[in-house]
């Protein structure tokens, strides 16, 4: 009988790299859809940030934890290979989410077939979590008006490149931070940001005089860290933060600390921490907002891809240091 290999987690990481013996690769006989079921194999599997909460162990969290002894959760894009449901035949190219594994049986519920034209490393890197999260947190989070200036962090990474993208399209100055010159550049001459900040090597402060000498009026904040505050001491008044993640926090003991909340105050600044499960209901109508975006050409993507299942490992600490380049997936 043919196997195939899932990767299941079995411990909770330590803050810091998250070593290999986290996950246990198995190898198990491929099942056999049952009545109203599907076969899916997986061809591309997304990596993200979130990823990294998911494996802790905090029950308070948006969403529950992966638990010990359970393959690894992530989406992923998929060919159905066998079918025993009526809206779903061999061939169909699905996304939802998959976990890190080559196949998986599911009831079609949560998997959406991909539209025609879109290939795998287009619906991972702009029409799953990415596009999704990035249109949600800018247009239902930070309410964005032309005119405006939006600073993204973390804006090379996935989710911040598609927020600049549909910031800039609608007549917003935009500036990226970012953690590389290649990267800066990118930003700005490949997807057409107003301007970039090296936070590891630029003045902060003396940059955002530069770049936004009228203050912000919007911050994305996919980062955290110490970059956190000189943000903050150039928002504007009625600013509005949307928080959609704490990259920098994220494998750390200690979380770096926040910004004096008087100026909140002073400023009337409104800070509004968001996750996409609470607005699954909403993927169809996020999709139509986004999908002109893409379809006018305003949306560029590239796409960091790892090939097989074992290199998720390592790749999950590529998302810690910020060593990839574009969208991370992994090809199987």
């Amino acid at each position: 009988m043919s196997t195939y290999t899932a990767i299941n987690l079995i411990q909770r990481p330590e803050p810091g790299p998250i070593p290999a013996s986290t996950f246990e690769v198995v190898e198990k006989p491929v099942p056999t859809p049952g009545p109203g079921e599907i076969l899916v194999k997986q061809t591309y599997m997304s990596l993200d940030p979130a990823m990294i909460g998911w494996m802790s162990s905090d029950t308070k969290s948006y969403i529950p934890p992966v638990a010990l002894g359970d393959v690894m959760r992530s989406s992923g894009v998929g060919e159905v290979v066998e079918s025993n449901h009526p809206d779903f035949t061999p061939g169909d190219k699905v996304m939802g989410m998959t976990g890190w594994t080559e196949y998986l049986v599911s009831t079609g519920q949560g998997l959406n077939k991909l539209p025609a034209g879109v290939g795998e490393e287009q619906a991972l890197s702009v029409f799953a979590l990415p596009g999704l999260t990035a249109t949600q947190g800018l247009f239902g989070v930070a309410k964005p008006k032309a005119g405006e200036t939006i600073l993204v962090s973390g804006a090379a990474g996935s989710v911040g490149s598609i927020v600049g993208q549909l910031a800039k399209a609608d007549g917003l100055t935009v500036i990226g931070v970012a953690g590389s010159d290649e990267k800066c550049q990118w930003l700005v001459n490949e997807l057409g940001f107003d301007g970039a900040i090296n936070y590891k090597t630029d003045d902060m402060n003396a940059k955002l005089n530069e770049l936004a000498p009228n203050g912000v009026d919007i911050f994305f904040e996919n980062t955290g860290g110490a970059i956190q505050q000189h943000i903050f001491e150039h928002m504007n008044a009625h600013g509005r933060i949307a928080v959609c993640g704490m990259i920098s926090d994220y494998a750390t003991s200690q979380p770096s600390a926040g910004p004096n909340w008087i100026p909140i105050i002073k400023k009337r600044l409104t800070i509004q921490g968001f996750t996409m499960p609470d607005h699954y209901a909403q993927v169809p109508e996020l999709l139509a907002k986004l999908t002109p975006y893409v379809m006018k050409g305003q949306i560029k993507y590239r796409a960091h891809v790892l090939e097989g299942l074992p290199s998720a490992v390592d790749g999950l600490n590529m998302l810690l240091t910020g060593a990839n380049n574009g969208k991370l997936m992994v090809k199987l």
